[in-house]
């Protein structure tokens, strides 16, 4: 899965690592960032999940991507197109198993494929659906869902339907239930979070092994020495307690930094942590050094990730924001420079 610039990481960067690896499939949520991936070069095929077309159904043909479809109108839409073209169209059907979100309800299933098998120009190359509580340590509703996926393929091949992609575990799924591959037929995962590293829940941490491949860093800009009862920043709601050495970092909420660090985060300088004081402005944020020996203007700092032996995780600044770590990645602003080591 490389759906919202794979995860804030970059998805040129990483779907040209993957495709270089052979990976047998990239997955975005829009047909804009499909044709992002084949302008950088991206010759893997695209499967779009997320089913908003409208307008786009030449699009897709035209850059070879592969629909999600779960409405009459997506039918529609992609035959006039593929009639129009001469060429058969790959879809893939979503059946919503649980997830409550996209998908075909199984109660509307046959109709479905009965005006499916209306339209010989496309091709069902594959069925999906995803869970909606993987990550939670009960099984019970997940275990419900691969039911309904199996009741799905069993009435999709009883009318002739033979999807040759079938795949329904996201993170969370890869990593606890292996055995739901076997006993579906399932030749296929989609793992998001985890491939970045990162765990889709803090207890399933020992049942895998992942090591974080992004650190977010910036650098010290300016810093001044400033006496006590000093603001610092819009709200003045940081005043210095004493003389302190004000660090100023060109790193701000419009690159993704959450306001919600503000007072509260820590980076990392020198190997020592240094809080975040004042708000966190658009463009820049202050942090309080006077702790940390030796802090010269252009010093690394670390947002997010290691360095010598402390470490800023995306779980932790989640916490300080109210919210989920993939938020956490996700929100790194696109001005923000990808370097790949």
């Amino acid at each position: 899965m490389v759906k919202a610039n794979a995860y804030g990481h970059g998805a040129a960067v990483i779907a040209r690592a993957l495709d270089s690896e052979r990976v047998k499939m990239l997955g975005v949520a829009l047909i804009e960032e499909g044709i992002e991936l084949r302008n950088a070069g991206v010759r893997a095929p695209i499967l779009v999940l997320g089913g908003s077309y409208e307008g786009g159904y030449d699009l897709l043909v035209a850059h070879r991507l592969t629909p999600t479809v779960f409405r009459p109108e997506h039918l529609r839409g992609l035959s006039h197109v593929a009639k129009r073209a001469g060429v058969p169209v790959d879809v893939h059907l979503k059946i919503d198993s649980g997830m409550g979100r996209i998908g075909v309800l199984p109660q509307e299933l046959d109709s479905f494929l009965d005006l499916l098998g209306s339209f010989p120009e496309i091709r069902v190359d594959g069925l999906l659906s995803h869970f909606a509580s993987a990550d939670l340590e009960n099984r019970d509703f997940t275990l419900a869902q691969v039911r309904c996926f199996k009741d799905a393929h069993a009435r999709m091949r009883s009318r002739g339907f033979r999807p040759r992609w079938r795949h329904l575990s996201n993170s969370a799924g890869v990593i606890d239930l292996p055995e739901v591959r076997d006993g579906l037929e399932l030749n296929m995962v989609r793992p998001g979070i985890m491939l970045y590293g990162l765990y889709p829940a803090a207890w399933l941490r020992g049942a895998a092994t992942l090591e974080p491949v992004l650190a977010w860093k910036t650098a010290v800009i300016h810093l001044k020495r400033v006496p006590p009862g000093t603001p610092i920043s819009y709200g003045s709601t940081w005043r210095a307690p004493r003389e302190a050495l004000i660090a100023t970092l060109p790193i701000g909420y419009a690159d993704g930094y959450n306001r919600r660090y503000s007072n509260r985060a820590q980076v990392l300088v020198r190997g020592r942590r240094a809080p975040v004081v004042g708000r966190v402005c658009m463009d820049m944020s202050m942090v309080d050094v006077t702790d940390v020996p030796g802090v010269s203007v252009g010093d690394e700092v670390v947002l997010l990730g290691s360095q010598g032996a402390e470490r800023i995780t995306a779980e932790e600044l989640a916490d300080l924001a109210q919210t989920v770590h993939y938020e956490v990645i996700c929100a790194v602003g696109a001005r923000v420079p990808r370097v790949v080591r």
